[in-house]
């Protein structure tokens, strides 16, 4: 994987099993580690706890750039506006 560039995720191994379509501490693309998650929460009908899917006490994650390099974008619904970005108007 090219660290520092692309987002990766790797299951923390004390949470496993709650995980079982997850092989914990292995990382990977943490888009790939969401749509297995979203895959698995389908087929089994569970209901992701909390706001997000990947939470941090049960994920490590690494890369995805700055935010500096973003060029400002938010890439979490929950991520706080800055003064000098409001919300675009639609």
């Amino acid at each position: 994987m090219l660290q520092g560039t692309i987002r990766e995720a790797r299951l923390r191994p004390e949470f496993a099993s709650l995980y079982p379509s997850l092989q914990p501490g292995v990382w990977l693309p943490a888009t790939t580690v969401g749509q297995k998650l979203l895959l698995w929460h389908l087929a089994t009908a569970a209901t992701p706890q909390g706001e997000r899917l990947m939470t941090e006490e049960h994920f490590e994650f690494r890369g995805g750039g700055t935010a500096e390099s973003r060029n400002g974008a938010r890439t979490r619904a929950s991520d706080q506006y800055r003064v000098e970005d409001p919300p675009e108007s639609y």
